[in-house]
């Protein structure tokens, strides 16, 4: 691992990274913010996926998070959203291939080499940073947005041992039902539509589920609702009479001044959620 920058926030640590990563193939950069408190022991852990186009550096430097991460004692991880290179497959579309990884991992050509974030985020990194870092393993919850959310949300409700707490903001809710999902998991995964159905959190919700409180934040006026599908989510979460805090939030759009409005939000709801 190395370090690339450090900087004093909130009287912690902001830290970005890179490290050789197996499983993607490539250099990975990553960001670690470490409150005050870690400076006395391990503390818990909040992961936050970003969407489609970002670095680790977007939520980093426009969610807001760390003003309420360095309060609550939670550390926060902002990973890659996907494998980069010269050497990397890419797509000329902004929604496939390099920034664009979805959190899966894809089995098809080009992709199958490198584009393994699924293991990644899951696995790989958690690996590296709880050797390298004063965070508490037991205690993780992770969220995200748009295409992160998807992947908070399919990563908590297949894994709750790892992960305590799971919250979403404007999450790609029904991917198997909507032209942000299909394109991508036809891509990565092959046409068989039986493989998608572990990357739907509408389709996991229904099936599993999570033992503990769900929240989901989403803009009225988000420009993407209708590829977002977020009724779906709900719809299944009530079926289930799963504990779902779901907020419609009037005028906010699926820009980062709606991430930024409501994450000191989220990152309280994990820091009680870890505390249990």
């Amino acid at each position: 691992m190395e370090i690339l920058s450090t900087n004093k926030a909130f009287g912690g640590e902001q830290i970005v990274a890179k490290h050789a990563s197996e499983v993607c193939g490539c250099d990975m950069t990553f960001a670690v913010y470490l409150p005050p408190a870690a400076a006395y022991g391990p503390v818990p852990v909040l992961w936050y996926l970003s969407g489609l186009t970002c670095t680790h550096e977007n939520a980093m430097t426009k969610a807001g998070a760390q003003a309420a991460a360095a309060e609550a004692g939670i550390a926060l991880i902002f990973p890659d959203t996907s494998p980069r290179g010269e050497e990397i497959a890419n797509d000329e579309a902004y929604d496939l291939g390099q920034g664009a990884g979805f959190y899966v991992n894809a089995t098809e050509t080009p992709w199958a080499p490198h584009f393994n974030m699924w293991d990644y985020v899951k696995t790989e990194l958690p690996a590296l940073l709880f050797k390298e870092f004063p965070l508490d393993a037991n205690r993780q919850g992770i969220t995200g947005h748009s295409m992160g959310g998807h992947g908070a949300l399919t990563l908590a409700m297949t894994d709750p041992e790892q992960y305590k707490s799971v919250s979403a903001i404007a999450p790609i809710a029904n991917p198997t039902q909507s032209d942000w999902g299909r394109k991508q998991l036809t891509a990565y995964l092959g046409a068989d539509e039986a493989k998608w159905a572990a990357h739907d959190a509408t389709l996991l919700m229904t099936e599993k589920g999570f033992p503990g409180p769900v929240m989901v934040d989403q803009g009225a006026a988000d420009q993407f609702l209708d590829l977002l599908k977020p009724e779906a989510l709900a719809q299944a979460a009530a079926a289930r009479r799963q504990p779902f805090e779901f907020r419609m939030l009037d005028g906010y759009d699926h820009s980062y001044f709606f991430v930024a409005s409501v994450m000191a939000d989220h990152v309280w709801f994990h820091a009680e959620q870890l505390d249990k």
